[in-house]
């Protein structure tokens, strides 16, 4: 069988034959699709280019399906109190009596918090699917970097009290006192190896610092903390007074056979089961624009994939370069029963040699994940925002979002458009609207485009829509600052998790 892709699928298709082309005849009939938009103070709007004729009504919101944050929350600090109730539960009236002993106490229950806060970001780790649609792979990822902070402060106070609290039992230097404890207690060694990987972990999740390490190596890196864990448990089983006991029995093993069938079911069964069912194969690979690729597969049962348009799968490409190391792509076409899409920007080496790749070559994929999808929608009409590589979700959106959605698609050049044929030619079929801002930063139409003023005159009901945001973060930092400043609630903004 030869292998069609979207154009070819496409083609000879005319428009008018979707359901629903027709549903409001005459509205915005001959208005153009998409345009390159640029600033026009003259213009009301302050913009100049063809627009939609927006409509007036205000339909009943659709039902929104979002995970339930504030329990997930909830539970995450209940855990936290428990773990901090076993020292309280463990410590006999007036032991806590002097700077010494208090210095201790304060040291257990920082090493207490840190143990706990460890397994919390192990379990976050999983990939466990259910725990990504219940509360998202946007906040996953935002408190996954919360509790990496937290987690180096709580480890090291835990060192400090507790080496200063034995010093002053002991009445020895800080420092005499902290060797004699890595050489004479148990499991120290190892400890102090496993706080040094976690220190040099949290140092290179630094923005800047990770910036200029390829994905590759710092992903590499950041793996070392399983090993943290295995290095850390030893310890805390050794030392830890307050790991044993009535509840403590209970509560510690628990904790730890969750996060460990967790991680077997996330990282092992669930991949397991995807694969066997589906055998992916590089089916094509088609260039679509400067340092931009699509890559077509095809597999088995593709109809039985419970994937949406929005998005990201884990994708292993088992070629001789890049076996070894997986990427998160988000989808650039609604899933189908013929193919799935990724379209990639080669941005390093491993992205690079992907263009290459002949057809047949097969992929070990995880997911999918993500919950930036038009599922979660709580409005009428819909506006997405595009820059860079976050076309790619933007675009495969498109397919699933309602009439009078608008596009907003940021470029610093024309020919960097990725898509603007299947754009046009969807939002046509929808009832949508592209609308491309194109130039440098300091032209005058990017530059305006993330004002209030700027952003009203492109989508006067902005505050009536839900928004959908993927690329760059400088892009969407502007944007969202833009939306809060017009009154978007921040149940109507959908983030993709990625920093492209």
């Amino acid at each position: 069988m030869v292998f069609q892709t979207f154009e070819d699928q496409r083609a000879g298709r005319d428009p008018r034959e979707v359901p629903g082309f027709w549903d409001e005849p005459g509205l915005n009939r001959g208005v153009p699709r998409g345009d390159i938009i640029v600033e026009a103070p003259e213009n009301p709007t302050g913009w100049q280019g063809s627009g939609p004729s927006i409509a007036t009504d205000d339909r009943p919101p659709s039902e929104a399906t979002s995970g339930n944050r504030l329990l997930t929350v909830l539970l995450f600090f209940a855990g936290l109190a428990t773990s901090l109730a076993l020292w309280l539960f463990e410590t006999e009236a007036g032991a806590v009596n002097d700077t010494a002993t208090l210095m201790m106490a304060i040291g257990r229950i920082t090493g207490l918090a840190g143990g706990y806060v460890l397994f919390i970001q192990l379990l976050m780790m999983s990939r466990v699917s259910f725990l990504e649609e219940w509360v998202g792979a946007r906040d996953l990822l935002r408190w996954h970097r919360w509790l990496g902070t937290s987690l180096v402060v709580l480890v090291g106070a835990h060192i400090v009290f507790i080496i200063y609290g034995y010093a002053l039992t002991a009445e020895t230097g800080v420092v005499d006192q902290g060797l004699t404890m890595i050489k004479t207690f148990p499991n120290m060694i190892s400890a102090t190896v496993a706080t040094g990987l976690l220190v040099f972990i949290s140092f290179i999740s630094i923005r800047t610092l990770r910036n200029k390490l390829n994905y590759e190596l710092w992903h590499l890196i950041h793996l070392t903390g399983y090993l943290v864990l295995l290095l850390g448990y030893g310890h805390q089983v050794a030392m830890g007074a307050n790991l044993s006991g009535k509840f403590a029995d209970i509560f510690w093993p628990g904790l730890g056979a969750l996060v460990i069938a967790a991680l077997v079911w996330g990282r092992l069964i669930e991949p397991l089961w995807l694969n066997s069912r589906h055998g992916f194969r590089v089916a094509e690979v088609v260039a679509e624009g400067a340092n931009t690729f699509s890559i077509y597969i095809d597999g088995r049962n593709l109809e039985k994939l419970p994937a949406k348009a929005g998005q990201f799968m884990r994708w292993r490409f088992m070629t001789r370069n890049g076996w070894w190391q997986s990427h998160p792509f988000s989808l650039s076409a609604a899933p189908n029963s013929q193919w799935l899409r990724l379209t990639v920007t080669a941005v390093g080496a491993h992205t690079a040699l992907l263009a290459q790749m002949r057809p047949g070559t097969r992929i070990w994929a995880e997911g999918p994940f993500g919950t930036f999808t038009a599922q979660r929608r709580t409005r009428r009409r819909a506006l997405l925002i595009a820059g860079g590589s976050g076309i790619a979700p933007i675009r495969a959106l498109l397919e699933d979002m309602p009439a009078d959605t608008i596009v907003i698609y940021r470029a610093s050049r024309p020919d960097e458009l990725v898509f603007r044929e299947e754009l046009e030619d969807l939002a046509e079929r929808r009832d949508a609207w592209v609308r491309y801002i194109v130039g440098s930063r300091n032209d005058p139409g990017p530059r305006r485009l993330f004002t209030p003023e700027g952003l009203l005159g492109l989508v006067p009901d902005v505050n009536r829509r839900d928004v959908y945001l993927c690329g760059p973060p400088g892009l969407v930092g502007a944007a969202v600052q833009t939306l809060h400043e017009l009154d978007v609630p921040a149940s109507q903004m959908h983030l993709d998790p990625f920093e492209f």
